[in-house]
């Protein structure tokens, strides 16, 4: 379905409006392919504003990333992202795109502010730590870069039960994606000086910071560093199961978004032990054909949920 037939559906009318959540949508669609495959499973009304929610998400988090900023214009950045935020979510004008379909979705879903200045407060976390102690440390700091994701999608989803019973398994669930996400990306963040594998979880192996930057530069696994993974992987199952009652609590006609998104992810998990945890020669991805497998027949679930429901 087009960009046009969501806006449609969504009621979202207004030109300027309009363009913004485009823009997030190709945001979506370019950085996000097993989040993106998974929406397009939702009705098309809901759509818009998870590419806003993730499309803030992603805009940000490029902020952060980019090599050619030092800290401070960074932060100096998030400083007014921050700003015209606080100014759209309290009903005024927006300077920027990204910022006023995010405030819009969230005044129409009538999301919790607080979940931005968490989200927000991760982002800065990343230009100042670098390395996690413990497992503790970094759930931390997955509360406000991943946690309030789940939080935040939930009321656009729609729940069947009172919406705190699925909070707490929408949480997990956007910290089992970013465990996900850290576990493929090793080799990627270690070339932004970052390490999101905790140093307890590592040393419990004879593994650390620099035995990782050596696999990544000679592009080879250690048993060490396997050893490592292979428990990580383990604890990010475990999250996953953690996550799982939630998806039954969802609005039937989401769940077929949110199962697909919760079986593409644990894809990459799958690819990931297949190759003996090797994340070093190879960034793992959920292959094309595997995803049509999942995705097509969602939609059919997804179709019938919606004329039972309506």
């Amino acid at each position: 379905m087009s960009t046009v037939s969501e806006l449609d559906a969504a009621g979202i009318h207004d030109p300027g409006l309009r363009d913004a959540y485009t823009r997030c949508r190709a945001l979506h669609a370019e950085h996000g392919r097993s989040y993106y495959a998974a929406t397009r499973v939702l009705p098309p009304g809901r759509r818009p504003a998870v590419h806003a929610l993730y499309g803030f998400a992603r805009w940000v988090d490029d902020i952060v990333d980019d090599h050619e900023r030092d800290d401070v214009a960074a932060l100096t950045q998030l400083d007014a992202i921050e700003d015209d935020l606080v100014t759209a979510l309290d009903g005024g004008p927006a300077r920027r795109p990204v910022v006023r379909a995010v405030a819009d979705t969230a005044a129409r879903y009538a999301l919790d502010a607080d979940y931005f200045t968490a989200f927000l407060a991760s982002m800065r976390m990343d230009l100042r730590v670098t390395r996690y102690a413990t497992y503790d440390e970094l759930r931390a700091y997955m509360y406000g870069s991943a946690a309030v994701i789940g939080l935040q999608v939930l009321p656009v989803l729609g729940t069947s039960v009172p919406r705190e019973r699925a909070a707490p398994h929408a949480a997990a669930l956007g910290e089992a994606f970013q465990l996900t996400n850290f576990l493929r990306d090793v080799a990627e963040d270690l070339d932004r000086g970052r390490v999101y594998l905790p140093a307890d979880v590592l040393a419990a192996h004879g593994a650390d910071a620099d035995l990782l930057a050596r696999c990544r530069r000679r592009g080879v696994q250690d048993p060490r560093a396997r050893a490592a993974l292979a428990e990580l992987v383990a604890l990010n199952r475990a999250v996953y199961r953690e996550a799982a009652p939630g998806v039954a609590m969802l609005h039937p006609v989401s769940r077929p978004c949110v199962g697909t998104a919760f079986h593409l992810y644990q894809g990459i998990l799958d690819r990931i032990e297949a190759a003996g945890y090797d994340v070093w020669s190879r960034r793992h991805r959920v292959p094309r054909t595997r995803r049509a497998r999942v995705v097509l027949p969602a939609f059919g679930r997804a179709l019938t949920a919606r004329l039972l429901t309506s």
